[in-house]
């Protein structure tokens, strides 16, 4: 996977691209150098990809032949997927058409357009021959397929930085603009294209009044919504803390709807099914949370504590697992229930059911702020009148789910210094409780260890270190409780 960083520009037919001698750092220019390019574009027959600026093509001529999957990212940036030719011009390899279902959701991918470039390139280049930025000039013929295709000329510009910084490509793109580029009016070739063809329709959104409750709600929800679907290609790709940020995303989509209900209704079952889908995520994060903490223990102790396979057992047999829980993963988010889902998110933030309280001015929302964190207060309580030591500790794991939900509420709301405060309950519980699971997991690990024949003092070095930790996080609650109660008083 490779990350685009790029500038496009729309230029006129008889445009001249500047002289790009003398910009900082530059020692050469090379070029220009001349190819065809022909890239045929697929999609659903609805143009799902296309909607959501996802552009999914195979093409021919060039330095980069092949299959390439661009995904939207922020601030200019791309995710660029590529794939060999295949033989086939007309079949999307398995691989590609599986890091879309979340948009596809099962509908078939085939060829919507195709684009015919004659590409002039130029490339600058540093004194030790390292190149830096690539100018490729296109003359672009674009056809879009149906019962009357639609066929478009035009010219444009790309800047893409290969190396070096940011700052060189905008000098670049300051010279660009002096010599009449102007910035592109798409995203990409394949929208200018289907746009001037008439064939993606603008997007659904909810009708909410300005500066209103539902708004700033509505407003949440649309983020989390996209965070769960700019997740789902980087989750199947089993991609570091994909699983991690997807799982946030259905957690803070849940604890919306359920913080804001008096705004939104109907959303119930959304909710049952964003439970279900952190339970999907949640084997293979616990698992790739355990195997990291563990090889982090494992790196500071001195050789002479770890004594037999133990390494393999809470590393290599960890990941073994968390493996197994991707593959379960994969087959939940290829299902019919997950394409619901998404389905009903989609729904959520486009026709969502609002109630009358949706008309009222954003910071009438402040008491849902104050709610949320009454009730952290309450299962504090709750947890101090209970005298039995485990069951007191089941229900301060309650605390921290409130702790939880108040964060996120208070986030929705824009309340970074109540967000703030609440997360802090949050981190000292979960320190703890972090602890706690690990002794379980080495307990059970150990246990089998033993049945292997093997040495088990290892374990019992690691389960001190864990006791230890979660001592300590039990020993500081009641201060930063305290401290947060006393900051949460005044913020309220």
């Amino acid at each position: 996977m490779a990350i685009e960083i790029e500038d496009k520009f729309d230029v006129s037919a008889d445009y001249e691209l500047p002289d790009l001698r003398g910009l900082p750092g530059i020692a050469e220019v090379v070029g220009p150098k001349s190819y065809q390019l022909v890239a045929l574009y697929f999609d659903t027959p609805d143009l799902r990809l296309a909607a959501r600026g996802i552009t999914l093509r195979r093409r021919r001529g060039g330095t980069d032949p092949g299959w390439h999957l661009k995904l939207p990212k922020a601030k200019g940036a791309r995710q660029e997927i590529t794939h060999p030719l295949t033989r086939s011009t007309k079949i999307v390899p398995a691989e590609l058409a599986d890091l879309v279902l979340a948009y596809t959701r099962g509908a078939p991918l085939t060829p919507v357009a195709e684009l015919d470039t004659r590409r002039s390139v130029t490339t600058l280049v540093n004194g030790a021959g390292v190149r830096l930025v690539e100018i490729a000039d296109d003359r672009v013929k674009g056809t879009v397929f149906g019962e009357q295709p639609h066929v478009a000329r035009w010219r444009e510009v790309e800047a893409e930085l290969l190396a070096g910084d940011e700052k060189l490509l905008g000098k670049v793109g300051k010279r660009l603009r002096k010599a009449g580029a102007g910035p592109a009016d798409a995203a990409s070739k394949l929208a200018r294209l289907l746009e001037a063809a008439g064939s993606v329709s603008a997007p659904r959104r909810a009708e909410t009044e300005p500066g209103s409750a539902g708004e700033l709600v509505i407003g949440y929800l649309t983020a989390q919504s996209q965070a769960l679907l700019a997740q789902d290609p980087r989750v199947r790709r089993a991609e570091e803390e994909a699983v991690h940020q997807m799982r946030v995303a259905s957690r803070r989509l849940r604890s919306a709807l359920k913080s804001f209900k008096t705004i939104v209704e109907g959303t119930e079952s959304l909710q049952d099914e964003l439970k279900w889908l952190g339970v999907v995520l949640g084997e293979a994060r616990d698992l790739e949370v355990i195997r990291e903490r563990f090889a982090r223990r494992l790196d500071t102790l001195d050789d002479t504590l770890i004594v037999g396979p133990v390494r393999n057992r809470l590393t290599s047999d960890l990941l073994d697992d968390e493996h197994e829980a991707y593959d379960r993963i994969r087959e939940a988010l290829g299902g019919e229930r997950y394409f619901a889902l998404l389905d009903a998110v989609d729904d959520l933030v486009t026709t969502p059911v609002l109630t009358k309280a949706a008309r009222k001015p954003a910071d009438t929302l402040d008491a849902v702020a104050a709610k949320a964190w009454r009730r952290v207060t309450r299962a504090y309580e709750a947890a101090q009148a209970i005298d039995d030591p485990g069951e007191r500790e089941l229900a301060m794991h309650e605390v921290r789910k409130a702790a939880k939900r108040a964060r996120y509420t208070a986030e929705a709301l824009g309340r970074k210094d109540l967000a703030k405060r609440a997360e802090n309950v949050q981190e000292v519980l979960g320190t703890h409780q972090d602890g706690v699971v690990a002794q379980e997991r080495l307990a059970a690990e150990a246990a089998t260890a033993r049945t292997a024949g093997e040495d088990t003092f290892t374990y019992g070095v690691l389960t001190g270190l864990e006791r230890a930790e979660a001592q300590r996080a039990h020993d500081e609650f009641p201060r930063v409780w305290d401290e947060t109660t006393a900051a949460v008083a005044k913020l309220l």
